[in-house]
């Protein structure tokens, strides 16, 4: 087993025992609380918070995904093309609006909790998904498309069973960046009362406890690191079976 995985498997380990029983690393925070404050979070269980973010995340980048490539694939057909520039600037709205602008504009209408959440991540993830499903969907090798049209598929044999497999590590790139960066923001769902891990961190704020802020801080930071190094392992994967599949085709 290489050194990397061994210390990622570690870490994850550690991650999964703090979740379960932060008590027992209640020591190693000690220092950082003052005036008798106690060191780990104690207003909710934080392996809930954890479910609750990931959850919450998740189900932004699914939407943005399934959003993104979708734009994606109808600008680069044909009778597409010309909604290129109105698509890209759909996909900018999320990067023109500070996540924290959308929540203000969004709580009026959908209340607190998890939807304006939810609104404020889909917007700021579509971006990077759509880039990165145009570049993979537009830099196809022209051999492979002329072979697929030379025996005759469809163009939505040809999409499906072509031009979306081989653009599929590139599309992932996107969904790997759009993930961990919804995975930070959905810090600030805490303040519209969505129940995500940046309640621990608004906590310790509020109270002046280091020991809150830093967990929370640090909840979110090895889940991002471990969750990008996930993807980018598949994608390395799927360059490696995409490399290959072609090499046979040829």
């Amino acid at each position: 087993m290489r050194w990397p995985l061994l210390i990622r498997l570690v870490v994850l380990a550690l991650l999964i025992a703090f979740l379960v029983t932060p008590e027992s690393f209640a020591f190693l925070l000690e220092p950082l609380t003052k005036n008798g404050q106690p060191a780990i979070y104690d207003r909710g269980s934080l392996w809930s918070l954890t479910l609750s973010h990931l959850a919450i995340t998740f189900a932004a980048t699914v939407a943005a995904t399934i959003v993104a490539v979708g734009l994606a694939i109808l600008v680069t057909r044909p009778f597409g093309a010309e909604f290129l520039p109105l698509s890209r600037s759909l996909a900018n709205i999320g990067q023109t609006f500070p996540p924290v602008a959308v929540l203000a504009l969004a709580v009026p209408i959908l209340g607190f909790g998890t939807a304006p959440t939810l609104v404020a991540l889909f917007l700021y993830g579509l971006l990077p998904i759509f880039e990165n499903s145009l570049t993979g969907l537009t830099t196809l090798p022209p051999a492979v498309t002329e072979a697929a049209r030379g025996m005759g598929m469809t163009g939505t044999q040809r999409l499906t069973r072509v031009e979306l497999p081989l653009a599929l590590p590139v599309i992932l790139g996107g969904v790997r960046l759009s993930t961990v960066i919804s995975l930070a923001t959905a810090t600030i769902g805490s303040t519209v009362a969505a129940r995500t891990l940046g309640e621990v961190i608004i906590a310790g704020l509020t109270a002046s406890n280091t020991a809150f802020v830093l967990q929370g801080g640090l909840i979110v930071a090895v889940l991002a690191v471990l969750i990008y190094d996930g993807l980018s392992a598949f994608e390395r994967f799927l360059v490696a079976r995409t490399g290959r599949a072609q090499q046979e085709a040829a």
